[in-house]
């Protein structure tokens, strides 16, 4: 699942976090405290005081409101028009080197807002909350020094992301820890990293003025280039020369999407003709066609690219987007497509989110509105999270955290044990006992069960019966099945669990993988680039 991070404008209520194919899902299981701990911690190294603000909305009622520090919330009070001002809501934030920690309650979608320095001002209309909109300079929040992370936590879980999507301001590591004390944490900057951001960004041609500089030097945010267009301070037609020969490039040839890693074989194949790229599916039958994009539907991800929250044209859309935003529209012709070092190549591609990315300690970031697309997001999940937080980052300094493997805790030979994921507790699975090679892998709740059991052998997972786990014809594709094989002592059989919870296949040094975030029984296991994701996380039991 990921955080829908596509936020509204400035006259608009506050825009929710809410995870893609949370309405679908099936009664949960209540999980996590009520009121989940939620530590702040400042190592920026300023002395400016620190603000933090919980909003969103209430997800069973419906109604936008605000957190108090001890976890209540309270529904806005009526705005008007014009905008009002809201009430002063800041919560008390960290000193340098200190911390704070409120109370997350339950059911709860939205943003935590940090402001350094200054307190920020929020204004109610009818409809709900007026955001800071600080890429006007017309805004009142335009000269305070602040950012914000998004999350939703209900009881499927916490999700919890660091956005970059508008702007790059306070650089913050976002984390959480489940019930299993492991902890999964992302977005912390290289050292130097937010100083490396705002050089190399003015380094690029023609994005100079994207950098925003208070009149006492302090410099507030480096604007994501729509939004710096939007203000006149980038060039409104950058990407036009790129997406035209992008577009183009499928009059004479086949353009596939395969939009989710889980259903490899849901394809669907577009030709452009004139200005449009029309998609059919496998039986020839005509499922979506979009319109040429212009620069700004790029930045956006909206317009021409507008993405409805379906099964076809939407996944199209999003994945159409993040390929022009990457440069890789035009050259890979099956997307998603590529990995990291094949994003960004072209001279005319989104250089605030590859500079971005490139400063980020595990490379992680959300640059774009749909920058979950083979999961480059800046995202941590838990089904059962007992504790979460945001650290601010220096601000100049600092130290890159490290993001080699830690040792490994492979089993001695002939241990017997169940494989738990962290996220949710089920358990690796042969589904219905059918031990016949080519069986894919499953997760299951935990029952003991001898379909459950696994023993480690020179580096094998064998069932009691002697079969073998295996990567699906050796292949170190993401994607590639985890399945049940005749033992041959090929590569493909080889597994290392490290002490991280990362269940590695060493040959593709990719991880076993719960495909699509899917919670449920049944939901099966492929092979994927290990993203650190609760989804890829496991222990003994």
């Amino acid at each position: 699942m990921r955080l829908r991070t596509k936020l509204l404008g400035a006259a608009a209520a506050l825009a929710v976090a809410v995870p893609v194919g949370i309405a679908a899902m099936p009664n949960a299981s209540a999980v996590g405290p009520s009121l989940l701990p939620f530590t702040v911690t400042n190592t920026t190294g300023r002395g400016d005081a620190v603000y933090l603000y919980v909003l969103g909305v209430n997800l069973t009622t419906g109604r936008l409101g605000y957190v108090t520090s001890g976890g209540t919330f309270n529904n806005w009070p009526a705005g008007q028009n014009p905008p009002s001002p809201a009430p002063d809501v800041a919560i008390g934030g960290p000193a340098n080197g200190g911390s704070t920690t409120i109370q997350l309650p339950k059911n709860l979608s939205g943003r935590v807002y940090m402001s350094l320095g200054q307190k920020l001002k929020f204004f109610l209309t009818p409809d709900g909350l007026v955001q800071p909109a600080p890429w006007s300079a017309s805004d009142p929040n335009h000269d305070i020094l602040f950012d914000w992370s998004e999350f939703t936590y209900n009881d499927a879980g916490l999700w919890l992301n660091s956005s970059q999507v508008d702007m790059f301001a306070v650089p913050h590591e976002v984390t959480v820890t489940g019930s299993n004390g492991v902890t999964t944490r992302t977005g912390a900057p290289v050292a130097n990293g937010r100083q490396n951001v705002i050089n190399q960004v003015k380094a690029q041609a023609g994005w100079g003025n994207t950098v925003v500089t208070r009149a006492d030097g302090t410099v507030l945010r480096v604007l994501a280039p729509g939004k710096a267009a939007d203000a006149g301070l980038f060039s409104a037609t950058y990407l036009d020369p790129y997406i035209t020969n992008a577009w183009n490039a499928y009059t004479s040839k086949t353009l596939t999407v395969v939009p989710f890693t889980d259903q490899p074989g849901i394809k669907y194949f577009g030709r452009t003709s004139g200005n449009v790229m029309t998609f059919t599916n496998g039986s020839g039958q005509q499922v979506a066609s979009f319109n040429k994009p212009s620069t700004s539907n790029v930045w956006g991800c909206d317009g021409a690219l507008g993405a409805p929250n379906d099964q076809v044209v939407g996944p199209i859309a999003r994945t159409l987007c993040a390929a022009l935003h990457r440069g890789t529209l035009g050259t890979i012709d099956t997307q998603p497509g590529g990995g990291a070092a094949d994003f960004y190549k072209s001279s005319l591609t989104n250089h605030y989110s590859r500079i971005i990315h490139a400063n980020m300690a595990d490379g992680k970031a959300y640059g774009f509105a749909f920058d979950d697309v083979q999961n480059q997001e800046s995202l941590v999940h838990s089904g059962d999270p007992r504790s979460a937080g945001i650290t601010l980052s220096p601000f100049v300094g600092g130290t890159t955290p490290p993001t080699t493997p830690p040792p490994t805790t492979q089993p001695p030979a002939g241990n017997v044990s169940g494989i738990a994921s962290n996220w949710h507790g089920k358990c690796i699975d042969v589904p219905n006992w059918n031990f016949n090679d080519g069986q894919q892998l499953i997760v299951w709740n935990c029952t003991g069960g001898t379909n459950q059991r696994w023993t480690w052998v020179n580096g094998t997972l064998r069932t009691e019966n002697n079969k073998c786990m295996d990567v699906a014809w050796g292949s170190t594709a993401n994607g590639a099945a985890i399945q049940l094989a005749t033992c041959s002592g090929n590569a493909a059989q080889q597994f290392v669990l490290s002490a991280a919870g990362d269940l590695v296949n060493p040959q593709a040094n990719k991880c076993v993988d719960i495909a699509g975030w899917n919670p449920n029984n049944d939901a099966v296991l492929h092979l994927w680039e290990c993203t650190g994701g609760a989804n890829q996380k496991w222990h003994r039991v």
